[in-house]
């Protein structure tokens, strides 16, 4: 099916579940409950600043220490409390996100990739998509498409995962173009507008594909540098790719972390009673207003785990 067939038919769907008699019902469910949203770039400014504005006009947004304080006190945040949140320190938070939140009045979290900060590295999953594209070669992606071996990527054991990579950058016609990142001076930036700056590991893998010591390792590097940039240590992580992984949950409550987020699509308590594996809604920037409030009733998230989706 044609990819533009294939928008026209999402739409279809997300309008008529929008529509639906259980729309009512799963919304007045969903007010009793936490919506974490869990952004990546901005890159529809203008579909996002009509989220937030909704969400200024029909939600409570609160902030990561809400959260954190409400799990640890099991004090309910009050109903229709929502979370924005931002995964992996893309600049468009900072350029795009940044001035609709503060004329909004909405608080945020951002969580950044520290081996980037700084540079011009593009993001991992970014580059293996490029170079598979451009002809990248290894035995353990052989026949895959740039999309399904992102995700066989992730599946691999990471020590793999990083062979798989430098066997794509060699026998690809096209590296990969650099990607600007956000500086440590840009994450005071964030920071200053009411951003909380959260670890989302060194390098991003997928920590339950890790070793124990690559596990110690990324967290406590992540944690090291943010707490040198910012002055003060991060309390709140985000697991890459949302994989959970009880190795380190020990390594964050060690380190005095107070909430943690998954990336599962689902509601979260309005007192979460795990402060380190809190649900999160899936959502982009230029997700469409039917889409955009059926995620948060709850009625998509309902019908995406019923057809299997994670």
């Amino acid at each position: 099916m044609p990819t533009a067939d294939r928008a026209a038919r999402r739409r279809g769907i997300d309008a008529l579940l929008r529509r639906s008699p259980l729309q009512p019902v799963f919304r007045a469910r969903a007010a009793r409950r936490l919506a974490v949203l869990a952004y990546h770039g901005v890159d529809d400014p203008a579909a996002f600043r009509a989220q937030m504005e909704r969400l200024a006009r029909t939600a409570r947004p609160v902030g990561v220490e809400e959260v954190a304080r409400a799990a640890e006190h099991r004090r309910p945040l009050p109903a229709r409390s929502v979370l924005v949140t931002f995964d992996d320190g893309d600049r468009s938070v900072l350029t795009e996100a940044v001035p609709v939140l503060a004329r909004l009045g909405i608080p945020a979290a951002a969580y950044v990739i520290t081996d980037l900060v700084g540079g011009d590295q593009p993001y991992w999953w970014t580059e293996a998509a490029h170079l598979v594209a451009h002809g990248g070669r290894t035995r353990a992606l052989h026949g895959l498409d740039p999309s399904a071996a992102v995700r066989r990527l992730k599946a691999l054991a990471d020590a793999e995962r990083h062979r798989a990579l430098a066997e794509l950058r060699t026998t690809a016609t096209r590296q990969a173009p650099r990607q600007r990142q956000l500086s440590p001076a840009e994450l005071h930036t964030l920071a200053d507008a009411g951003l909380a700056i959260g670890n989302h590991t060194a390098s991003h893998p997928c920590l339950d594909r890790c070793t124990d010591t690559e596990v110690d390792a990324q967290l406590l590097r992540a944690h090291d540098r943010l707490t040198r940039w910012m002055g003060h240590p991060p309390t709140t992580f985000a697991y890459p790719n949302g994989n959970y992984d009880p190795r380190a949950d020990r390594v964050l409550r060690t380190l005095g972390y107070r909430t943690g987020f998954l990336f599962d699509h689902r509601h979260a308590e309005l007192a979460p009673a795990h402060r380190l594996r809190i649900s999160r809604l899936r959502v982009n920037s230029h997700t469409g207003r039917d889409r955009f409030d059926t995620i948060l009733s709850g009625l998509h998230p309902a019908v995406h785990r019923l057809r299997g989706g994670r």
